[in-house]
């Protein structure tokens, strides 16, 4: 299974459902980074996505988005072949 990485805060319901999903198709381990606790990470995270908002989420080295790219993405079914990706 790929690497899950997701820039997170401590309180954001976007950030909990994207988890739920992912843990839903069996992704054990999400390599959190808190933007809020950490400005360097915040700057980091904006010049990678050039977004603003959490989550950002990447399976492997591929950027998906938010919570809402997550949700279109697994339902055109492209999640799980992605996290599956060799």
């Amino acid at each position: 299974m790929q690497a899950v990485k997701m820039y997170t805060t401590a309180v954001c319901p976007y950030c909990v459902q994207a988890k739920r999903i992912l843990k839903s198709k069996g992704v054990e381990h999400i390599e959190e980074v808190r933007i809020d606790a950490n400005p360097e990470e915040r700057m980091k995270m904006m010049e990678i996505t050039g977004r603003r908002t959490v989550p950002q989420i990447f399976i492997g080295q591929t950027h998906v988005g938010g919570c809402d790219d997550l949700m279109a993405l697994d339902g055109q079914g492209g999640l799980l072949p992605l996290l599956q990706a060799a």
